[in-house]
C-alpha cells in the first residue's frame, strides 16, 4: 500500500529549503511505495525547492502550493510583517490536504498547529532542524510532539533526550542535509583580490544579534581597513521586517537600515535578500566568521577557519563566556573594540580552535564521506511509514 509522505516548505523564504528537499527529491526516485507530496506556502520557496530535487524526480511528485484567497492574503499582509499569521492560516486552509497524508516532514513547529486541530485523524510528523545550534529554541518543549526526529549529529540527539523532549529511539542521526547540496571543494571569488574574506552573519533576533548595536560599527572596521574583504549576510529573515519582536525574550528593536557608505566600499559585498544566502555560498567562501547566534557557523566550519562570536549582552557576572557550546569554536567578543584588536590575529585564532572545531563538528554533524544524508533521510522516512 502506497504511503504518502508530505514535506512541508510553509515559511515566507526560502532559507530553510535544503534541509528537506533533497530528501524528497531521494524519496521520490527511490523509494517506489512511498508517494511524494512538496507543498509550499510561496512561489520564491517552490522555485527554490524544484533547483534542489533532481529534474529526474519532478515528474514523481506531487506539487502543491497552500495558496490563500486573496482577501485573506491581503488582510494579514500588514500583521505578518510583525507575527507569521499567513503560515498558520495556509495550514488551516488546507487541513483537507493534511489529512490525505500518513506523515508531514518540516523544519520548524508551525506544523504541529495542524496536529492539535487534527488529532487522531491527521498524519503523524517528523522534524529535521533547520540548523544544528545551541540555543533554547533549538529544544523547545513543543518538539516532543513530533513522532520522529532526523537529525544532524550525536549532539542533537543527547540534548533532545537531555531537555526531555524525545527519548533516542525516535531520533534518526543522518547528517546534514544540506551539505549534500554543494560540492565542498568549491569555493566561489566574490573579490578580484586574494585578501582574506570575512563573513559578517548576523542573526535577527532583537535580543541577541550583534547587528541593532555593533552592525554599523563592525562594518566600519571594514571600510577603515582596506586590506581585508567583508561579506555582509546577515539571517535573511533580518531584514524581511522592520520591527523584529522576540517572543522568548519580549524584546522588540527595530531594525537599523545599511549606510550608503558601506554599499559603495569596493571590498564589502552586502547581501540581504540574494539566492547566495540560501546555498552555503558565504559560508564557503570566507576564511573568517563573524556572528553572533546563527549555527550557519557549523557550516562555515565544514573547512574550519577563525570563529568571532559578538555578544550585545555583555559579560557574564557568572564568568562563563560561551553562553552556547557553539561559541567554544572561537572567541566571545562583547563589541566592536575588542574585535577589531583581535582581528589582525586571525589566523592564529584559527590554529587556537581548530582541535575543538574538529570535536564540535564531529559532534554535531555526523558527515560521512561517500554516504549522502539524504539517502540516509530518506531510507529512516520509507522504514517509519512502513513501520520497519
Amino acid at each position: 500500500m502506497t504511503k504518502r509522505i508530505l514535506f512541508l516548505f510553509n515559511h515566507d523564504a526560502a532559507h530553510q529549503a535544503a534541509h528537506i528537499a533533497g530528501i524528497a527529491g531521494e524519496l521520490a526516485l527511490h523509494a517506489p511505495t512511498v508517494q511524494v507530496v512538496v507543498a509550499c506556502g510561496v512561489e520564491a520557496i517552490r522555485h527554490k525547492v524544484a533547483e534542489i530535487i533532481p529534474a529526474a524526480a519532478h515528474d514523481r511528485i506531487e506539487w502543491r502550493m497552500l495558496d490563500l484567497p486573496t482577501a485573506e492574503q491581503r488582510l494579514l499582509a500588514p500583521i505578518n510583517k510583525v507575527a507569521p499569521v499567513l503560515r498558520v492560516a495556509r495550514l488551516y486552509r488546507h487541513l483537507d490536504l493534511f489529512r490525505r497524508v500518513d506523515l508531514v516532514v518540516s523544519t520548524e513547529r508551525t506544523c504541529l498547529r495542524v496536529r492539535r486541530r487534527l488529532g487522531a485523524a491527521g498524519p503523524r510528523f517528523a522534524y529535521v532542524p533547520h540548523g544544528s545550534g545551541d540555543r533554547n529554541v533549538a529544544y523547545h518543549p513543543e518538539l516532543a510532539q513530533f513522532d520522529l526526529m532526523l537529525l544532524s549529529g550525536p549532539k542533537l540527539v543527547d540534548e533532545m533526550v537531555r531537555h526531555g523532549i524525545t527519548t533516542a529511539d525516535k531520533c534518526r542521526v543522518i547528517g546534514y542535509p544540506k551539505f549534500d547540496t554543494i560540492d565542498p571543494a568549491v569555493r566561489k571569488r566574490f573579490f578580484d583580490n586574494d585578501r582574506p574574506v570575512f563573513l559578517y552573519n548576523p542573526h535577527f533576533d532583537p535580543h541577541l544579534s550583534s547587528w541593532y548595536g555593533m552592525g554599523e560599527a563592525v562594518m566600519d572596521f571594514f571600510l577603515a581597513h582596506r586590506d581585508y574583504n567583508l561579506i555582509v549576510a546577515p539571517h535573511v529573515m533580518l531584514f524581511r521586517k522592520r520591527l523584529h519582536y522576540s517572543l522568548e525574550y519580549r524584546t522588540a528593536k527595530l531594525r537599523p537600515d545599511i549606510a550608503d557608505r558601506f554599499r559603495a566600499a569596493d571590498n564589502i559585498l552586502i547581501d540581504v535578500d540574494g539566492p547566495n544566502l540560501f546555498d552555503m555560498s558565504y559560508t564557503m567562501a570566507a576564511d573568517v566568521y563573524i556572528g553572533d547566534v546563527s549555527s550557519q557557523v557549523y557550516e562555515f566550519l565544514l573547512h574550519r577557519g577563525a570563529c568571532y562570536f559578538l555578544d550585545p549582552n555583555g559579560k557574564p557576572a557568572d564568568g562563563v563566556t560561551e553562553r552556547y557550546e557553539f561559541w567554544r569554536n572561537g572567541e566571545v567578543l562583547y563589541g566592536p573594540a575588542e574585535l577589531a584588536e583581535r582581528i589582525p590575529h586571525w589566523r592564529e585564532s584559527a590554529a587556537l580552535h581548530r582541535a575543538e572545531q574538529d570535536r564540535l563538528f564531529a559532534y554535531t554533524m555526523d558527515h560521512r564521506a561517500g554516504e549522502t544524508s539524504v539517502a540516509r533521510g530518506a531510507a529512516a522516512l520509507e522504514a517509519f511509514v512502513e513501520g520497519r
